[in-house]
């Protein structure tokens, strides 16, 4: 299979030396306030993209193994190494750990394996995307985490994704950055509008719907996707924007609300149901479905709603809340 799929497109805000700060996008979903019960301790979580700087101080920790499945380094397996810098800030989104200095992720502590499809120029063949899902199954990830997608409909994708479903792994996807801010049209990409995958949109560091971000009704939820701050190649940080750099908030929020959900239910909660939880963890921000789907990942909203009951219960009085 010869056809080629590429990285989403992102947009090169601002290339940074050195930072101390936790994520702007990182505090929006409110990841720090669920540090206290868990930083994604006991999670792997496999990023399909262009590899990952290993030796990154904010990362190196973090990640526990990988396999190229491109032409890069001759197709050596073992050699995942990132020539592009996406898969380096994609991971620092979901799983940078802050080492007195640097940035943090939404989780930590969670693992990363590393599973290089795409090449050092951000593209790659559907059998390298397929063979890395069908990796990431036999590595018995709880999360695949894919910016990457194109406008075709391949079958054989499908059936990878849907595969890792049915082995209870979450798959989260780039919505896709083809939109035009109108709920109006249909903007449809691959992986991502497949309805087995959790599709993520994009919104501005003050909460409103990216233009780029592309609208249809498959889009599930939204996170922080502009100027996000994040590890980029040779022990640096970037600042970028797209579909791409949503998908890793949510990636990382999974690893917090599995972790979560599981000890709250005392078993291993199901695919559909983990979704369940993570659409509980959202809030409306005012648009259409076609745009925001449930809203934007908010980690504490269930908190929220909890105290706000009790309260009601205290007080004799129920209300409606929205």
């Amino acid at each position: 299979m010869e056809r080629i799929v590429r990285l989403i497109p992102y947009k090169l805000i601002a290339k940074v030396e050195a930072v101390t700060e936790v994520p702007k996008g990182v505090e929006m979903i409110q990841a720090p306030k669920i540090w206290g019960k868990t930083k994604g301790l006991g999670t792997t979580i496999a990023i399909l993209d262009t590899g990952c700087d290993l030796a990154h101080p904010d990362l190196k920790d973090r990640i526990i193994g990988g396999r190229n499945f491109t032409n890069d380094d001759k197709g050596n397996l073992e050699v995942f190494r990132d020539y592009n810098g996406h898969g380096t800030h994609v991971a620092g989104t979901i799983a940078a750990t802050q080492n007195q200095k640097g940035v943090v992720g939404v989780a930590p502590e969670a693992n990363l394996l590393i599973v290089k499809v795409l090449d050092k120029n951000g593209s790659g063949q559907y059998d390298w995307i397929i063979n890395g899902i069908h990796y990431a199954i036999e590595q018995k990830v709880d999360i695949i985490s894919m910016s990457l997608g194109g406008p075709e409909d391949v079958p054989e994708l499908h059936e990878a994704i849907q595969k890792a479903v049915d082995n209870n792994i979450l798959v989260v996807c780039a919505a896709g950055n083809e939109g035009d801010g109108q709920d109006t049209t249909n903007e449809f990409d691959y992986p991502g509008s497949y309805n087995e995958v959790i599709s993520v949109g994009a919104v501005s560091l003050d909460r409103r719907i990216s233009d780029f971000s592309n609208s249809n009704n498959e889009v599930d939820l939204v996170a922080p996707g502009e100027t996000i701050l994040s590890t980029y190649l040779n022990g640096k940080y970037a600042k970028l924007s797209g579909t791409s750099m949503a998908t890793p908030h949510v990636s990382g929020a999974l690893a917090l609300v599995k972790i979560l959900s599981n000890r709250a239910f005392e078993r291993e909660l199901t695919v559909p149901e983990l979704y369940a939880q993570l659409v509980k963890r959202t809030v409306p921000l005012g648009f259409s479905p076609k745009l925001e789907g449930n809203g934007m990942v908010f980690l504490t909203a269930i908190d929220y709603l909890t105290d706000v009951f009790n309260h009601d219960l205290k007080s004799n009085v129920i209300k409606t809340h929205i």
